[in-house]
């Protein structure tokens, strides 16, 4: 089915459902690789991304290394069917389970670092924006209050006030065991707007929202560019970003998300020990794990992590951070071989990877063994051709063929 489908890009012949109709001319590149002694077919053409609708508004969310989510859609669509259990053990911002969600499949999602649920959860159980204005605003909000942190160099002394006061109220709840779907809502968004580079973000001018740099190296960004925080009101952005988050979605997709949720698995285990999800039981697998030290998920999300109670010098501890390959493919074999007992025969594992060190180390080489050790059969490795976002372009990333923004996703089977 799924080299079908390869064959077709392969001949021009671009007749799926989700795709515009512009470029149809273009073709699949084929190329061959040797893998411990299996020939492995490498396509190459632009299989999502720009010829695909455009993404629900729900996914805007940002977090670093996500991928876009025309990219699980795609694997979604093609592998499997509704009701099906979509899994991804590195979960990050939530993009594959969410968009599995909206697909009508169930999820499973786990991440070792708790910021995931925190981000992912509460875009199921989408909230009535008036009812949501009216708990906002019931929230109360002291003044003169400050962190137990400098936070002076991103927040204007009211806005730290708002936050604390927010963020004492949402800690609260949570020591209790009473959050309710608000909350988390709320703690979501605000987890979003802590920093960034527009108004629509509660500090000054900083770096990209999907890190947050040190306390000095934000003194420095200050001085360099003549600023000092101004006051943002917190709750008024929380409900601009919350009515942008949900301006394209029906009132199917809500009930849609809403039911998968009461069925939805989250998890907070090493992905290589999830004793949590039966044998046998995920169809299908969407996933980018962290590519070696690239990212440096806990130092990007130390800001997220003070704001949310987590410990993060903890988390950075158990989070996959290898240095060098031989680490790293310890680690992933774990993942695989766990992958392996819980996906169902004739199910699947999409396992998206990247270049890493300037080029010199292809992921997708490495991830193939893992596979095969693990009893995977491979089917084959799929590049998505992308045109390149000025952050990716902050990091380097000018082309298809080197980065870590290279969509390079390794297909495998579990057969009978």
């Amino acid at each position: 089915m799924f080299l079908d489908i390869l064959e077709n890009f392969t001949l021009g012949n671009k007749q799926l459902s989700f795709f515009d109709s512009e470029n149809e001319s273009d073709k699949t590149i084929v190329e061959e690789i040797e893998i411990n002694n299996i020939i492995l077919k490498k396509y190459i053409n632009e299989f999502w991304t720009a010829k695909q609708r455009q993404a629900n508004s729900i996914h805007e969310i940002s977090y670093r290394a996500c991928f876009k989510p025309q990219l699980p859609n795609f694997f979604i669509q093609n592998l499997s069917k509704e009701n099906d259990t979509i899994y991804d053990p590195f979960l990050g911002r939530g993009t594959t389970i969410i968009e599995a969600g909206l697909l009508n499949r169930q999820v499973i999602g786990n991440d070792i670092n708790p910021l995931s649920i925190i981000l992912s959860e509460p875009r199921f159980l989408i909230p009535d924006y008036i009812e949501l204005e009216e708990y906002l605003n019931k929230i109360p909000f002291k003044k003169n209050l400050k962190a137990d942190i400098d936070l002076s160099m991103f927040y204007h002394p009211d806005t730290e006030s708002e936050l604390v006061s927010l963020r004492k109220f949402i800690l609260e709840k949570e020591k209790n065991n009473n959050l309710n779907e608000m909350d988390k809502w709320i703690r979501m968004v605000a987890t979003n707007r802590l920093t960034g580079h527009s108004k629509g973000f509660f500090s000054v001018y900083t770096l990209p929202p999907n890190q947050a740099v040190s306390q000095e190296r934000q003194i420095k960004i200050n001085e360099k560019r003549n600023q000092k925080p101004e006051y943002r009101n917190v709750k008024k952005l929380i409900l601009r970003k919350s009515k942008s988050l949900i301006k394209n979605i029906s009132q199917k997709d809500i009930h849609t998300l809403k039911r998968i949720h009461k069925t939805a698995v989250f998890l907070n285990e090493d992905a290589g020990k999830t004793k949590q999800i039966e044998d046998n039981s995920v169809q299908l697998t969407v996933t980018s794990p962290p590519f070696l030290d690239v990212v440096q998920y806990a130092k990007d999300n130390w800001l997220r992590g003070w704001f949310n109670g987590i410990d993060i010098t903890k988390v950075e501890k158990e989070i996959t951070m290898s240095k060098t390959i031989e680490q790293w493919n310890d680690v992933m074999q774990k993942v695989f071989d766990e992958l392996y007992r819980i996906t169902k025969y004739n199910g699947f594992v999409a396992f998206e990877v990247g270049e890493v060190k300037n080029g010199k180390i292809k992921l997708d080489e490495y991830v193939v063994p893992l596979g095969l050790n693990s009893g995977f059969t491979p089917i084959g490795i799929i590049i998505n051709k992308q045109n390149f976002t000025k952050t990716a372009n902050i990091w380097g990333v000018k082309n298809n063929s080197k980065g870590t923004n290279s969509n390079r996703i390794v297909v495998f089977k579990k057969e009978k």
